[in-house]
């Protein structure tokens, strides 16, 4: 709405009396005015927590299991592009989740069961309000040749452990960045000792989940020689819950590509996870 602009002489008084000044433009109040209503929506409550799977006693232990990427973030491609990381990566996290409620020792839940997009933040967010004792995110790697092949461990390191963490905790944490806006930023800053301490915790079991899954599930799942490495990846930085990253193998490999993509590949990979899963909740609530 524009302010009526009226040309008018003002006149200005001088020692020799009183001479019109220059013309000026000033502005005069509109006549009329007008209001809106915008009906503001409550705050928004975050992702909605997915169902619990598995035992009905809440004394049990909760493992969530994330697949990685989905909705429009298809991660990595296989290298005729028939097969995209978050088709394989949800297909291991539901084999998974059966073979833990077939168990019937340990909760199970997904952050997501579908198609569906979700932050980085989103995913661990969701083990947290959950309370979870373990947060399990399964991926398949990428590399420029078709050679590379087997499984990887990632546990949380602010400093990587090599080049390659550094190149995967890059890609990894770009899913929050949408044509160039981050869509995962937050404010506040986690500097408390008390939940440095915490993540200390988390991150001491964390790396000793990872030492007992490659133990247990090498007998089903090919890894890589150099198997457990360290990243600063987003995804894993809950500071109260034990979190590893698995790179069940190389969507860029035909042969990592094959035994991802059949229902018997992933069974026999779903059980070595589930396996050092059982295990480990085992020895923590065993008498020392």
């Amino acid at each position: 709405m524009s302010a009526h602009l009226l040309l008018a002489p003002l006149l200005f008084a001088t020692v020799g009396g009183v001479h019109p000044a220059e013309p000026v433009w000033y502005a005069r109040p509109p006549r009329h005015s007008h209001s809106i209503r915008v009906r503001i929506p409550p705050p928004a409550k975050g992702v909605k927590l997915p169902p619990i799977y598995g035992p009905t006693d809440p004394s049990r232990p909760l493992v969530v299991i994330d697949a990685g990427h989905g909705g429009h973030d298809p991660g990595a491609a296989s290298r005729g592009g028939e097969r995209q990381e978050k088709e394989l990566t949800l297909a291991l996290a539901l084999a998974l989740r059966d073979r833990l409620v077939r168990g019937g020792r340990i909760r199970v839940a997904l952050t997501r069961g579908d198609d569906q997009f979700l932050l980085l933040q989103e995913r661990y967010d969701i083990a947290r309000r959950l309370g979870a004792d373990l947060f399990i995110s399964i991926h398949a790697d990428a590399a420029e040749n078709d050679t590379a092949q087997g499984a990887t461990i990632y546990t949380l390191s602010e400093t990587a452990s090599d080049r390659e963490a550094a190149r995967l905790a890059a890609r990894e944490n770009r899913s929050d960045i949408i044509n160039g806006v981050d869509m995962g930023a937050q404010g506040g800053v986690v500097n408390s000792i008390l939940i440095d301490l915490s993540q200390r915790e988390a991150m001491a079991q964390s790396v000793a989940f990872a030492e007992l899954l490659y133990r247990e599930a090498a007998a089903h799942t090919p890894f890589r020689s150099n198997w457990h490495r360290f990243a600063s990846l987003v995804v894993l930085k809950a500071p109260d819950v034990p979190s590893i990253l698995f790179e069940a193998g190389y969507i860029t490999s035909p042969q990592d590509v094959a035994r991802l993509s059949s229902a018997q590949g992933r069974a026999q990979t779903a059980e070595g996870v589930a396996r050092a899963i059982e295990i480990y909740f085992a020895r923590r609530v065993s008498p020392r």
